[in-house]
């Protein structure tokens, strides 16, 4: 284990960068997975971890995960509380955050499944609705995730963290856009959530399988390339004066309907 005392150090620079620079985390293919629970569920879910850090509190008060995560990292370094606060991205740090390497998980999407479910989303820019929408698709036991390439990143802080670890165990996918995963997999039956009263009401959708929902931008909703894209037009009935939910809301009701 190696003890870093200067925030100059090379290994301190590149983990600050690839908590704020997306363009640093595709380029280095690496990201950052802060938190006890989560570098642990990293760990569970065999992702590579290339550096751990960890603070001499945290190391001392659960030695018994440290000494877990210390064995399946490529290396391990100890720092200050003072110099973890600067690779953090939390107001209250545990003291552990591990540099992973990018998951591949593009074989999980080679054959789309006879029996699939899954999630697309068009455009979402929100890091904690895309954290919470990855956390709730695992709750469900959705099939896979499909983001277009616009979507923010899914290596981002806030997105590893919101959702709970679910971005290392649930399947997922980048596309340039979601027109083209819909093109290139017309036996999918596609449903795009959309608000307009004319879309049919979601309980009265009975989603034919295999089968993928669209959700769209917090703001605009789903592209119109997208929705011309799509066989089925859907929306959610509201009662209330609101004119429309939070996207990962919506995700979490979609999702549940179409997994009965």
């Amino acid at each position: 284990m190696l003890f870093v005392t200067s925030k100059d150090n090379s290994n301190i620079k590149k983990a600050v960068k690839l908590k704020s620079s997306a363009k640093e985390r595709r380029k280095s293919g690496l990201f950052l997975a802060e938190g006890l629970r989560i570098c642990m569920d990293a760990v569970r879910s065999g992702a590579q971890i290339q550096t751990l850090f960890v603070t001499e509190k945290a190391m001392q008060k659960h030695s018994e995960d440290f000494s877990l995560l210390e064995q399946n990292a490529q290396s391990t370094i100890c720092v200050s509380e003072n110099i973890f606060a600067l690779m953090s991205d939390t107001q209250s740090p545990q003291g552990f955050l591990s540099v992973i390497k990018t998951l591949d998980k593009t074989n999980e999407f080679d054959t789309i499944k006879c029996d699939g479910k899954y999630l697309a989303l068009d455009n979402v820019q929100d890091p904690s609705n895309l954290g919470t929408v990855l956390r709730s698709a695992e709750a469900f036991n959705v099939s896979g995730v499909i983001l277009s390439c616009d979507c923010c990143d899914i290596y981002n802080p806030k997105v590893v963290r919101g959702s709970m670890g679910a971005v290392f165990r649930i399947p997922f996918i980048i596309e340039s856009t979601v027109k083209d995963f819909l093109e290139k997999n017309p036996q999918l039956n596609s449903y795009a959530a959309v608000v307009n009263s004319k879309a049919d009401s979601l309980t009265d959708v009975k989603f034919k399988i295999p089968c993928v929902v669209v959700v769209g931008n917090e703001g605009n909703g789903i592209k119109a390339e997208t929705e011309q894209a799509c066989q089925n037009k859907i929306t959610i009935h509201m009662e209330g004066k609101a004119e429309s939910l939070n996207a990962s809301v919506a995700a979490a009701i979609l999702m549940w309907e179409m997994m009965k």
